[in-house]
C-alpha cells in the first residue's frame, strides 16, 4: 500500500497540470496553446519537484530515524504527514500553500518508499525477495494508473472540483494503511539489532509458517551475521559507508543502482506525461496517458511472473536501459523530421509504449531490488536511505528541468527532449554490465560474505558461499577458490 500511495500521488498530480479547472486557479490564460490555459515553467517545476525534494530529505534521514523508530512506527508517521499535506492542498487557492502541501507530502512519500522497502528486504525469504520487490513496483504502477484514470474523468469538470476530487482520493490509502499496520509484526532484523530477541522470535514465527527449528535457525543466522559485523567493526559509524573499503563499494553500488531510474528519463514521462501529450498535439492526452500506464502495468505484471525464476538483475537492467534509450532516440528523431503530424503523434505514442515496457518491465523493478540487496546489514538503514535519497535527487533534477524543455512558453522541445536521455540510458547500461554484481537468490548474509571476500562483480553469480565463520578465514583467497569451483548458486 505504501508504493500504491506514492503512485497515485504521481498519477493525480501529473494530470492536474493539464486540467482547465486547475489552471484557472494556479495557471494563466494563454490563447496560443491547445487548452487556452497554461502554467508557467517555474510553477510547473516547483509543483512536481518540491514533492521529490521532500522525499529526498526524508529518505536521507532514514538512518537516524531508524535508530529511534521502527519500520512500522515510521510508516505511521508518514500516513499522518500525508493527511496533513492533503488538507493544505485541498484548502488553499494560493500557489504558496500548494507548494507547502507538495513538500510535506514529499516527506511522507520518502518515508513510505524507503521504510516499506526496508521492511520487505528484511522480512522476505531470499527466494521470494525479487518477487516481492517486483510487486512493490506493481503497486506503484497500479496507483499511478488509477490516479490518471481519476484525472481522466474529472478533467471535464471546469471548476475546482476537477482537481479536488483526485486529491480527496489520496486520503483513503493512509487511513487503510494505518489500520493494516496494526495486524503485521515488526521487522525481526530491526528487533534483533535493538536487543528485542523474544519479540524477534514472535515476529519471525508470524512471518514464517515453518517448523520451530527452522525459525530458530534463521534467528541464529541473523544474530551470527550481526555479531560478526560487530566484531569486524566495533565502532560502527555513518562514515564507514565512505571510509571502509567494503562498505564504500556497497554504498556506491546501491546509490548507482537506484539512480538508474532517474538516468532512464522516466521522471519526465511520469510527472509530465499528460501535459507532454497535450502540448505536443499528440492525440487525446488523458486517454494516451491511461493507455501508456496500463501497458506499463501489464509489463510489470509479466515481470513479476518471471522474476523468481529468471530474474537476473544485470541482464534485465542492461536490456531495459538500452531499450529505453533507443525508444527515446527514435521519438526525438521522428518529431524532429515531422513535428505536429498525426502520423508522428501515433509513432510517439507507440514508442512511448515500448519505453514503458522497458522501464516498468525491466529498469524500475531491478533498480529497486539491486539497491536494496547490496547494503551491509549494520548500515542498511543508512546506506539504503542514502541510495534512495540519491535516486530522488536524480528524479528531482529531471522533474525540475523538464518544463524548460517541454513547455511551449520555454524551449518547446517536446519529444526532442529524448536526445538528452538517450546517452544517459546507454551509459547506465554500460555501468551495469561492468560493475553490478548478480545476487539473485542469495540471502542477505551470503551477500555480506561475498562482499567481504572482495569478489569482482563477474564472479558473484557462481561463487559458492561457505558460511560466515569460515568466510572470515578464507576471504583473502576466495577469489582464487571461486575460479577452481565455478558452481552456480541456486535458490
Amino acid at each position: 500500500m505504501c508504493p500504491f500511495q506514492y503512485g497515485i500521488d504521481f498519477g493525480c498530480i501529473g494530470g492536474l497540470q493539464a486540467m482547465i479547472g486547475f489552471l484557472k486557479v494556479f495557471g494563466h490564460e494563454n490563447p496560443n496553446v491547445p487548452l487556452g490555459w497554461n502554467i508557467s515553467p517555474r510553477r510547473q517545476q516547483l509543483i512536481s519537484s518540491l514533492m521529490i525534494l521532500g522525499a529526498f530529505i526524508s529518505s536521507s534521514a532514514a538512518g537516524p530515524i531508524a535508530t529511534f523508530l521502527s519500520r512500522r512506527a515510521t510508516i505511521w508517521c508518514a500516513c499522518a504527514l500525508c493527511c496533513v499535506a492533503n488538507v493544505i492542498m485541498m484548502a488553499t487557492t494560493t500557489i504558496g500553500g500548494l507548494y507547502a502541501g507538495r513538500f510535506i507530502i514529499g516527506l511522507a512519500n520518502g518515508l513510505f518508499m524507503t521504510f516499506a522497502q526496508l521492511y520487505i528486504q528484511e522480512t522476505i525469504p531470499a527466494r521470494y525477495r525479487g518477487l516481492m520487490i517486483s510487486s512493490f513496483q506493481v503497486w506503484t504502477s497500479i496507483g499511478h494508473m488509477i490516479g490518471i484514470i481519476i484525472d481522466n474523468f474529472t478533467s471535464k469538470i471546469m471548476g475546482r472540483d476537477s482537481y479536488l476530487i483526485p486529491l480527496g482520493v489520496i486520503y483513503i490509502l493512509p487511513v487503510l494503511l494505518s489500520i493494516g499496520l496494526l495486524f503485521i509484526p515488526e521487522s525481526p532484523r530491526w528487533l534483533l539489532q535493538h536487543g528485542e530477541t523474544e519479540k524477534a522470535y514472535r515476529a519471525l514465527r508470524w512471518l514464517r509458517p515453518f517448523p520451530e527449528a527452522e525459525v530458530e535457525s534463521e534467528v541464529r543466522e541473523i544474530q551470527n551475521a550481526l555479531s560478526h559485523e560487530d566484531e569486524i567493526h566495533k565502532n560502527t559509524a555513518i562514515v564507514d559507508m565512505f571510509t571502509d573499503p567494503v562498505d564504500r563499494r556497497r554504498t556506491i553500488l546501491a546509490v548507482c543502482a537506484l539512480t538508474l531510474q532517474g538516468a532512464s528519463g522516466a521522471m519526465y514521462v511520469i510527472s509530465y506525461g499528460t501535459y507532454f501529450f497535450e502540448m505536443a498535439h499528440i492525440g487525446k492526452a488523458f486517454e494516451n496517458s491511461c493507455i501508456l500506464t496500463g501497458i506499463g502495468v501489464v509489463a510489470i505484471l509479466i515481470n513479476s511472473a518471471v522474476v523468481t525464476h529468471f530474474g537476473r538483475r544485470r541482464a534485465f537492467l542492461v536490456c531495459g536501459m538500452t531499450l529505453c534509450g533507443i525508444a527515446q532516440l527514435i521519438m526525438a528523431i521522428i518529431y524532429t523530421v515531422h513535428p505536429g503530424t498525426k502520423s508522428t503523434g501515433r509513432a510517439v505514442v507507440g514508442m512511448s509504449i515500448i519505453y514503458m515496457v522497458g522501464y516498468n518491465g525491466m529498469v524500475a523493478t531491478y533498480a529497486w531490488i539491486s539497491g536494496g540487496e547490496l547494503p551491509s546489514q549494520r548500515l542498511r538503514s543508512y546506506t539504503f536511505g542514502l541510495a534512495t535519497a540519491m535516486g530522488f535527487l536524480t528524479a528531482w533534477l529531471a522533474t525540475f528541468t523538464a518544463p524548460y524543455f517541454i513547455n511551449p512558453e520555454s524551449l518547446n522541445w517536446g519529444p526532442r527532449y529524448g536526445y538528452i536521455w538517450t546517452p544517459s540510458c546507454l551509459i547506465g547500461a554500460v555501468w551495469v554490465y561492468f560493475y553490478l554484481p548478480e545476487v539473485k537468490g542469495r540471502t542477505l548474509e551470503e551477500i555480506d560474505e561475498m562482499f567481504e571476500a572482495r569478489l569482482p562483480a563477474k564472479k558473484f553469480r557462481k561463487y559458492v558461499c561457505v558460511g560466515r565463520s569460515m568466510g572470515a578465514d578464507i576471504s583473502g583467497k576466495a577469489s582464487n577458490e571461486s575460479d577452481a569451483a565455478p558452481v552456480e548458486h541456486t535458490a
